[in-house]
């Protein structure tokens, strides 16, 4: 399986623009610029787009392991942020907020841990990657 995206750029790194498309076409020429990156303008960016394939990643490698186990999630609801510093990404830090029932803590322990090691976004990551959760608050 392969996954296809592009990107297309015009002008300088500061004052260009581009745009992001991709082949299922959920970004479809999506703006993003030297601004939307490093300032607060309009438009998404590279990290923004990591944040969102590893808290999807993760949040569906819960969702498997759960099943595996014999448990089925009620709600799994992932928040990812990525802390790029001198032109590398340092940390991604997820934060899940978890209803399942009837499972015990460790048996919930080791799923959440299993998958924020081994989700295959976490595996393309050199980075550290910290994981907070809460389950059934």
């Amino acid at each position: 399986m392969k996954r296809t995206a592009s990107a297309h750029w015009t002008g300088s790194l500061e004052d260009g623009k581009g745009n992001l498309t991709t082949k299922s076409s959920v970004l479809d020429k999506t703006n993003y610029s030297f601004k939307s990156r490093f300032e607060d303008g309009k438009g998404t960016n590279p990290e923004e787009l990591i944040a969102a394939a590893h808290a999807g990643c993760f949040t569906m490698a819960v969702s498997h392991a759960l099943g595996e186990a014999g448990y089925e999630a009620t709600a799994l609801d992932t928040d990812c942020a990525i802390d790029f510093q001198d032109k590398t990404i340092k940390e991604s830090h997820l934060n899940l907020k978890a209803k399942v029932k009837n499972i015990e803590k460790d048996a919930f322990d080791k799923i959440v841990n299993g998958a924020k090691e081994n989700c295959p976004v976490s595996r393309a990551l050199n980075a550290d990657i910290t994981l907070e959760y809460t389950l059934n608050a």
